[in-house]
């Protein structure tokens, strides 16, 4: 078994899962990470959003509507994105907006899970140093997944 994945975070911060130290700067990137989505995530999300949309969670539903099979909630394929610029950035807390377009469907099969590959650079940082914006590349099965994605992280204490 091994130990929790290494991140580097912004402006020295040590956490569970790495550090660094020196403060981001455009052109930066973040360490690639590969998020699995399952069918029992895309239940267990349907659950506690009631979002119980077939095409989440029914292969004849979404063939039905021309999608390959089940695909997962765009919202929850966000926040799993979101959640590997937030590890990096010191956590949730840090994260004060985003903006996403979609663009491609995360398809999950029913016999393995979809593998979701998130990397990301930081595109700007503000002048103050308060805060950056990191750009996400989103792909699942080849396929971008959003056409755009930015999330804006705080810095510092």
């Amino acid at each position: 078994m091994t130990g929790p994945e290494e991140t580097t975070g912004p402006e020295g911060t040590t956490g569970a899962t790495g550090a660094t130290t020196t403060s981001p700067a455009a052109g930066d990137a973040l360490p690639p990470r590969t998020v699995p989505v399952r069918r029992e995530d895309l239940r267990r999300y349907a659950e506690a959003s009631g979002d119980h949309n077939p095409i989440h969670l029914d292969d004849g539903a979404a063939q039905a509507l021309g999608l390959p099979g089940v695909v997962a909630h765009g919202m929850l394929t966000s926040a799993l994105a979101i959640g590997v610029v937030a590890e990096w950035a010191g956590g949730a807390d840090r994260v004060l907006a985003t903006s996403f377009r979609f663009a491609a469907p995360v398809v999950v099969p029913a016999d393995a899970p979809a593998l979701l590959a998130v990397a990301g650079t930081v595109k700007k940082v503000a002048e103050d140093g308060s805060s950056a914006d990191v750009a996400l590349v989103v792909t699942s099965g080849g396929a971008k997944v959003f056409g755009k994605a930015i999330v804006t992280v705080a810095l510092g204490d």
